[in-house]
């Protein structure tokens, strides 16, 4: 790609509880160097949708399907942690839309696998937890006060039926996507060994044929903690080849 008429639109999708506010500051970084990017906000994370708390994994993909579809140009993924499972249902439905997906601090989900298969039945949306217990779960390393702050005033509940669906993959073309891993809880050698000891969360991370890591070191939110620095490997990263 040799010309901006050519370089790809940037699809930045954020995972649990986040809407598009999570990459205003990246956002305005990569606008500041000319790039395109579109943030969502999947169905279920919109506070104004009344309805937010019946929708589902597959109601998330459609979402991104449409938009990458309304995209004039080649769409790079940009795809945060939660968001791995409607990610990984458009690769695999129709790999041939995406010019690259970038993972950040997240990757591609097994088949069969949910994020909690086990959540309870009848219970509720799953709300934002004390942040002293997210940290048991996922590293909040990097991130100031006004972030937390803020991370909790906006942060909406994730349905449960986002939770709770499995996730079908058929179709192994979703392995010649070029990929990026952009490693920040989790190192890129970390990840590495556990993808060839088969850990659950990364057996298909060995499966892409096509694939670039790069590490980030901070914590599961960087686009909160290393905003500047995770715009440009976005922006490398959709240049490649």
């Amino acid at each position: 790609m040799t010309s901006h008429e050519q370089s790809p639109t940037l699809i930045l999708i954020p995972g649990h509880w986040l809407g598009a506010w999570a990459w205003d500051e990246v956002t305005a970084h990569l606008a500041a160097t000319g790039g395109r990017a579109t943030a969502l906000t999947l169905p279920g994370l919109d506070p104004t949708d009344v309805d937010r708390a019946l929708r589902t994994l597959d109601d998330q993909f459609r979402a991104i399907e449409l938009t990458v579809r309304d995209s004039a140009q080649p769409v790079v993924i940009v795809a945060h942690s939660g968001a791995n499972g409607p990610v990984t249902l458009l690769l695999d439905r129709h790999p041939e839309l995406v010019h690259r997906v970038i993972w950040v601090d997240s990757g591609p989900v097994a088949p069969g696998t949910a994020f909690a298969a086990d959540y309870p039945a009848g219970a509720g949306a799953l709300e934002l937890p004390p942040f002293e217990e997210l940290a048991g779960q996922a590293s909040i390393a990097g991130l100031s006060a006004d972030a937390l702050a803020q991370f909790r005033a906006r942060a909406v509940a994730e349905p449960a039926g986002v939770l709770r669906q499995r996730v079908e993959l058929s179709n192994e073309a979703r392995f010649d996507v070029p990929t990026t891993f952009v490693c920040s809880s989790l190192l890129s050698a970390e990840v590495r060994e556990m993808a060839a000891a088969g850990h659950p969360m990364f057996t298909e991370v060995e499966r892409y044929r096509r694939v670039t890591f790069v590490d980030l070191e901070t914590g599961h939110w960087p686009m909160w903690s290393r905003p500047a620095e995770l715009a440009e490997i976005i922006t490398s990263a959709a240049a490649q080849q």
